[in-house]
């Protein structure tokens, strides 16, 4: 069975996940040792007093420098579990992608943990402006093109007014993703109807993937573009939807662009999905750990480009019911289709 895995971001581990990295992965002691020596080295939490805590605190968990290792450990493990899938291309949302490179082999494990959790310090300690979600799809998941751009004509629109920053961070399916400046956050806030609970400001989130990182990207590039980067062993698909094949990336553009482009530039999780559902045709999506919450922008990006015939949420649901087109490993009843 071919399968394309997709590697969560931020904001996935929450009090639902609390303990489930030593649950599901302790005994893989090769792994987190080398991942708790860095936590070690720069006098972090480490993982296993994280995860381990007693109680989930918003305030410690949600942080970039613990949230992003505590993701990314998890990611990587579980890809070490899955059986009888033959893996033809990688993809990740936001921090996402640091853990895509990790799991593809574009970076060893180790180092893959130290750019994910040396990213997530880095912002961490910025924290430049802030993240809001706002759908632009109804409950049916209806493509409705003319609402998405109305709604991004109103980003532009705002961020262009003086003394606002704001703009697209991320199109994850049918929300949009937006940050900037406070200015620019409540300017959005005050010009659109409550749709339940969105407009939703995102806790310990920073304006990534615009200009306002652009200090965070200098820092990074610092300290990361002399990583040992590696040929992917397995295709990569990035935040703009550009494949980067094994044995053909230029390293160095990979490095430029994962410190870069990545971090300043609006990602488009969106067409990275279409694009590994329509150049690679797997017979699945598998969504590591932890949490299950991007599953749905998964299937919602696969309903947006209208794959294997689908427009609306009933028929990606009978799809799924039929024959599952997506796993969320962070889900007890799908995990085992996938783990053996």
């Amino acid at each position: 069975m071919k399968a394309v895995v997709v590697c969560p971001g931020r904001g996935t581990y929450g009090k639902g996940e609390l303990g489930s990295l030593l649950r599901l992965h302790g005994a893989k002691r090769d792994l987190l040792a080398g991942y708790e020596a860095i936590r070690a080295e720069a006098g972090q939490d480490s993982l296993t007093a994280l995860d381990g805590a007693a109680r989930f605190e918003v305030a410690r968990h949600t942080r970039g420098d613990n949230a992003s290792a505590l993701i990314h450990a998890m990611t990587v493990a579980d890809v070490r579990d899955l059986r009888g899938v033959e893996v033809v291309a990688v993809t990740g949302n936001s921090m996402g992608w640091y853990s895509a490179l990790a799991v593809a082999g574009a970076l060893a494990p180790v180092e893959g943990f130290r750019l994910a959790n040396g990213m997530g310090a880095l912002m961490q300690a910025a924290l430049i402006g802030g993240q809001l979600v706002y759908p632009h799809m109804g409950d049916d998941w209806r493509p409705d093109p003319a609402r998405k751009a109305g709604l991004l004509a109103l980003v532009g629109e705002i961020g262009a007014r003086p003394g606002h920053v704001f703009a697209l961070s991320i199109d994850l399916g049918g929300m949009l993703v937006l940050a900037g400046n406070e200015a620019g956050l409540a300017a959005f806030e005050a010009a659109v109807p409550k749709a339940g609970q969105f407009p939703l400001r995102l806790p310990n989130h920073a304006a990534f993937h615009t200009a306002l990182q652009a200090p965070v990207a200098a820092q990074g590039q610092a300290a990361f573009r002399g990583l040992p980067w590696q040929q992917p062993k397995v295709p990569m698909i990035d935040g703009r939807g550009e494949i980067w094949w094994p044995r053909a990336s230029d390293l160095g553009a990979l490095a430029d662009y994962t410190l870069g482009h990545q971090v300043v530039a609006a990602y488009d999780f969106t067409r990275a999905i279409a694009v590994a559902a329509r150049e690679f045709a797997p017979d699945l999506f598998i969504v590591t750990g932890p949490g299950t919450t991007l599953g749905g922008a998964v299937a919602q990006s696969l309903v947006l480009a209208g794959w294997r015939g689908m427009r609306s949420k009933d028929d990606f649901m009978a799809r799924q019911a039929e024959r599952p087109l997506l796993v969320s490993m962070g889900r007890e009843d799908q995990r085992g289709l996938v783990t053996g």
